[in-house]
């Protein structure tokens, strides 16, 4: 190498070897003690350091789920109503028809209605036997036996046997007085439920009958899309990194870095969508200002909960340890057996409320953590050579299952652990059945699945296709490589009566 115009600093001693010491090294950067570069490269890892581990979120739905897919906009199924006759609440105060009669009218709300025209009368008929009781604390009770169901406008001598009218309410007497009792009486707070019926010999059979009922849900998809592009310059300029896939193997990759943790971004967001999502449209059906302009929404896991499912607010858990938070529990089992009662249920919590979970079963083993003999609750031997595990996998509680795992979604900075909204969710295991429109028939399906949309020649479940005149794809004149991602799916929550959404205090 040669120099002209100008000599070595005085620092610089050329060598007769290419080796690259500190006494031949020439710095581009000018300046007192620079001269040309760096004197060395610095080091560098190639690994990436993962300090959030494994950031991806999906795997609730894969757990508890299927996938399946669909033709229409929308989907549509229907769920059977309760076998059995009550309502909660009368409308009007239960009186007697007249001095000393023994005869009392009742008008049932319609807030549980089961019945033919059930949205607008009442299932109750003639010759039928009711139990009455006050709703306040339930223990007053009456069971009387239904003499005329009538029109309310109308008035008792108007009797009805089909239950086509409007407003209906009947006239009946208690078996073994002829009062009711002073919390019936007067009081508009009495709930109702047919146990049976009597008819005395020689008569007719049963006036009209009861058409069974069932409610209809729907859901439609929504299109979920994400995009990573590149130009063409900077996929010339290769950088290898060293990465780790989430199967557990690692690899390397350049400027596909960046593409890869787009398409994991975009499967989490296929699932987030389905938990979070919301109707745009209002609970009546109105058009709001997204739904106008063709954004009607989906809805999520937590919305149709909130809507058809239970809601337990402020879990006891590690406020009151033991009698106290599994009083709360007992309190959402109680609830479950006036629902399907299904043994076998997940619990997906957060962190704090696993812990309040495992606190709950501890204290209950053997007294609470502070014991030294709540430390050798179940096949585990407290011995100074094993580390204790204070944690459940599962347990049960009077008839039912649990199987408790954390849900990293609601523990993740960026997503809901940025809240305290949500602390959990419980969903049921196994399958419903539901008849299903498009076939015509009954089909059993997984309390929770997806819906895509798929015909013979096109496949939205997981779209990706990529444009531009970069990376093999000459589709335009931009000097870019774009990837695409797109999807069109919603979710089917069945059955949602069963479901319990934990929300914070």
């Amino acid at each position: 190498m040669s120099l002209s115009g100008g000599s070595f600093p005085a620092s610089i001693v050329p060598s007769q070897n290419r080796m690259a010491l500190s006494s031949n090294f020439l710095e581009f950067n000018t300046g007192a003690g620079k001269d040309f570069a760096q004197q060395y490269l610095p080091e560098l890892y190639e690994a990436e350091v993962e300090r959030y581990g494994n950031r991806t979120l999906s795997g609730f739905l894969r757990m508890v789920g299927a996938e399946m897919p669909m033709t229409s906009d929308q989907i549509i199924w229907s769920e059977q109503n309760r076998l059995h006759i009550s309502y909660k609440k009368v409308t009007q105060a239960i009186t007697e028809t007249g001095a000393n009669t023994g005869v009392f009218q009742v008008t049932p709300s319609l807030d549980n209605p089961t019945g033919k025209n059930s949205a607008t009368s009442i299932a109750v008929r003639k010759g039928q036997t009711v139990l009455l009781s006050d709703e306040a604390t339930g223990l007053v009770t009456a069971k009387v036996h239904v003499t005329e169901v009538f029109d309310t406008a109308q008035g008792a001598g108007n009797p009805v046997v089909d239950g086509a009218s409007n407003a209906l309410s009947f006239t009946c007497s208690p078996y073994g007085s002829d009062d009711l009792p002073a919390g019936l009486l007067g009081t508009t707070g009495v709930n109702m439920f047919v146990y049976g019926s009597e008819f005395k010999k020689g008569t007719n059979g049963m006036s009209g009958s009861i058409e069974p009922s069932f409610t209809q849900f729907a859901n439609r998809p929504v299109i979920i899309k994400d995009k990573y592009e590149i130009n063409g310059s900077d996929t010339a300029q290769i950088g290898w990194v060293e990465v780790a896939t989430e199967d557990g193997t690692s690899g390397y990759l350049w400027y596909l870095k960046a593409e890869s943790e787009t398409r994991l971004r975009f499967e989490d967001y296929l699932e987030m969508q389905m938990v979070e999502g919301e109707n745009s449209k209002t609970a009546a059906g109105g058009a709001t200002t997204l739904s106008g302009q063709g954004l009607d929404g989906s809805q999520g896991l937590f919305a149709a909960i909130e809507d058809r499912g239970n809601i337990y607010s402020g879990f006891a858990g590690a406020a009151a340890p033991g009698s106290g938070a599994m009083g709360d529990f007992d309190e959402i089992l109680k609830n479950l057996d006036k629902q399907g009662a299904i043994e076998e249920n997940m619990l997906f919590l957060s962190r704090s409320t696993a812990l309040d979970f495992d606190d709950m079963i501890a204290a209950m083993a053997g007294g609470g953590y502070a014991s030294t003999a709540s430390a050798s609750y179940g096949l585990f031997d407290n011995e100074q050579e094993m580390a204790l595990n204070f944690g459940f996998t599962g347990f049960r509680r009077g008839s039912y299952d649990f199987y408790k795992t954390d849900w990293k979604y609601l523990n993740d900075a960026s997503t809901r652990g940025l809240d305290k909204a949500i602390d959990g969710v419980l969903v049921p295991a196994g399958t419903s059945t539901v008849y299903d429109q498009m076939l015509g028939s009954n089909i059993r399906r997984p309390f929770l699945h997806v819906r895509y949309r798929a015909s013979e020649t096109e496949d939205r479940r997981f779209k990706n296709w990529i444009t531009g005149s970069v990376g093999g794809a000459y589709t335009s004149d931009l000097d870019a490589m774009s990837v695409h991602f797109l999807s069109e799916r919603c979710l089917v929550t069945q059955a949602a009566n069963n479901f319990v959404l934990f929300k914070g205090a």
